[in-house]
């Protein structure tokens, strides 16, 4: 624990905060989204259920069912925090939109991400993030609440994990490095580079993450370092830095002149 406070306490000095005493568990769910019941407040439900529905006719995709659409994530369990989204997952059979699921999958990532970037929804302050979930896709989540049924399907159990804070601050203290370093390439002109290392980094981040999800659940040391490097900034930053190199790699500088010549 000693070792914990000093890593912590050196990443304040540099800048980085990562809200450990929010990766805890809560002693009640957020009633302002859920009734004194456990059930998802009506207005709530409405709502999230008009936000999946204008998504999906947006989609062209009239002959796909919808199977489900489900609020899971922090927020359908107790350990949510003022850092969290609400995550609406569309569930649907991938095949039915191509035999190529792996495909569909790609396609629905893309534009998953390009609607979370372009709109801001918030209930409740909690920013509304959407997601197209095959229905044989492993979900691994202790909170699932179906609102299209307006039910459970996994009611969450309160509980107190053990969480490792020291291993969970030097782990995304190292994942914070190796951004600053792809950050450091790009400022030194080093697009190509900046960019092979977002890619890799970026799915390093995706490969642990998942990793800790199916052998420790929410409350591994994985899944908490991502959660830090995404409530800090530092997973947008990673994100920005691909995006840039890019464009850098991609673009012509024009080259002064002189208006004598």
């Amino acid at each position: 624990m000693k070792n914990h406070w000093k890593t912590f306490k050196q990443a304040i000095l540099e800048g980085r905060v990562l809200s450990l005493p929010s990766l805890g568990v809560q002693d009640d769910l957020d009633r302002e989204v859920w009734d004194e019941k456990d059930q998802l407040k009506p207005e709530i439900r409405e709502k999230l259920l008009e936000i999946a529905k204008d998504f999906w006719e947006n989609q062209d995709l009239d002959d796909v069912k919808i199977k489900d659409i489900i609020f899971t994530g922090s927020l359908a369990n107790y350990n949510w925090s003022k850092f969290s989204d609400i995550d609406l997952h569309i569930v649907i059979d991938y095949s039915d939109v191509n035999k190529d699921e792996e495909l569909v999958r790609k396609y629905f990532n893309s534009i998953k991400s390009a609607w979370n970037r372009d709109h801001d929804i918030r209930i409740k302050d909690y920013e509304v993030e959407i997601y197209v979930q095959d229905y044989l896709e492993p979900h691994i989540a202790t909170g699932i609440y179906s609102v299209q049924d307006d039910k459970w399907i996994k009611k969450p159990s309160k509980f107190n994990p053990e969480i490792d804070y020291n291993c969970v601050t030097i782990k995304a203290n190292c994942l914070m490095d190796e951004v600053d370093e792809v950050q450091k390439d790009f400022d030194d002109n080093e697009y190509d580079l900046a960019h092979k290392k977002t890619i890799s980094l970026k799915e390093k981040i995706r490969n642990m993450r998942k990793s800790g999800l199916e052998t420790g659940g929410a409350f591994s040391v994985e899944n908490l370092a991502f959660k830090v490097l995404r409530r800090n900034g530092y997973l947008k930053k990673l994100n920005d830095l691909k995006l840039m190199s890019y464009d850098k790699i991609q673009s012509i500088e024009e080259i002064a002149t002189n208006p004598e010549d």
